[in-house]
């Protein structure tokens, strides 16, 4: 049986370079990287170069970049803590953000009481700027913006520095969730006038269990982990060296080589929609995704023209033939309600139907793809 992964908005297949850096990390840098000896100097010494590394690429202060578990805590961390200590008493966002930002913002309006606004979404499940700016002019309390830079689901993009000079001009601070594009985009945080996002480096290439926080100087958050000093006494807890030598390697290489594989999953996920079309009249895909300039070039999410009966035994049909997909968010895969982002863009009639979360990597190749076409187009036959 072929195996065809096409899961990676989900998580990616880890680089070889980046296997073998931390291996090498975990056989030879063991000391704690808190220690005075020359074993935790070692691991401190590679640490803060990772810091330096990243922060020079998104033209930021290495201060300003704070190791966290992944996306989900950066933005717990930072939602909070703007909460607990910068008094916000306003966040505005939108109904299609990753649970990791919308659980959170539920959770500090039953906590604090703050004023919880969600921005209106275009016909396609884009966020408007227009609803933004109506939203703020009429915020008298202090507010934070909380809006993804890429949809996981659908893959639209906002108009980041947009949507960042409108905070600006209502001083308002302004939250993102680039998880699935840090990494895929590039980025001056210099040009780019957000207060905070946030990143996991198994959205590109790197092991799980490892992300960032980006919070710009002078913001004066104080640590939501407390115990020892670690992360300039903004997190506390033993850094995973061997993780932040991964990410470090993943996120060098995936900027390295970024025009070159964004050409080529471009050319994947642009002959993918072709094929779909050509062999499933009546397929459909959701939100932007069929637009390279609207949408991230990395997934598609397809309305499939097959009954909700049929439907049902999709993804499992997918699975024994050895493909991997999804139809949402993997962090939702256990639920039975369905998706979120789909329910918010979608007709009833749409929604009946099955939709697919296609997501694209370098592994990837056309002959996978016409595999996935082919087994799509005997189902349907069937």
């Amino acid at each position: 049986m072929q195996k065809v992964y096409l899961d990676s908005a989900a998580t990616t297949q880890v680089r070889e370079e980046v296997i073998a850096k931390m291996q090498e990390a975990l056989a030879n840098c063991y000391g704690n990287p808190s220690s005075t000896h020359s074993f935790g100097r070692s691991a401190k010494t590679q640490i803060e170069k990772a810091r330096k590394t990243i922060a020079k690429q998104l033209n930021a202060s290495p201060s300003e970049i704070i190791f966290t578990s992944g996306g989900t805590e950066a933005d717990n961390m930072i939602l909070r803590c703007a909460v607990r200590d910068l008094g916000v008493k306003h966040l505005i966002t939108s109904k299609i953000e990753h649970h990791a930002v919308l659980h959170t913002v539920e959770q500090l309006e039953q906590e604090y009481g703050v004023k919880v606004s969600y921005v209106d979404l275009n016909n396609c499940g884009t966020p408007s700027l227009e609803s933004l700016e109506e939203l703020l002019k009429n915020s008298e309390a202090k507010t934070l913006v909380s809006l993804m830079h890429v949809n996981n689901e659908i893959g639209n993009m906002i108009d980041i520095d947009a949507f960042a000079d409108v905070c600006k001009e209502y001083n308002a601070l302004f939250h993102s969730d680039t998880v699935q594009s840090i990494g895929h985009w590039e980025w001056d945080l210099q040009k780019t006038k957000v207060d905070f996002l946030t990143a996991a480096a198994h959205k590109f290439h790197g092991p799980k269990g490892i992300g960032f926080a980006y919070i710009r100087k002078n913001i004066p958050l104080k640590q939501l982990i407390h115990g020892g000093e670690q992360e300039r006494g903004f997190r506390a807890g033993t850094e995973p060296f061997h993780n932040i030598v991964g990410l470090e390697e993943a996120f060098v290489l995936a900027y390295e080589n970024l025009d070159e594989e964004r050409a080529y999953v471009t050319g994947l996920k642009n002959y993918f929609m072709e094929s779909l079309e050509s062999a499933l009249p009546g397929v459909k895909f959701n939100g932007n995704c069929a637009s390279n300039d609207k949408s991230t070039y990395t997934l598609v999410n397809v309305c499939l023209p097959f009954s909700a009966e049929k439907g049902a035994l999709l993804l499992f049909q997918l699975d024994i033939k050895g493909i991997a997909c999804s139809k949402g968010s993997a962090c939702q895969s256990g639920s039975s309600t369905g998706s979120h982002v789909l329910t918010e863009i979608l007709s009833e009639e749409d929604l009946q139907k099955p939709s697919v979360r296609f997501s694209f990597s370098k592994y990837n190749t056309k002959e996978e793809l016409d595999y996935v076409v082919n087994c799509l187009k005997e189902f349907a036959n069937s």
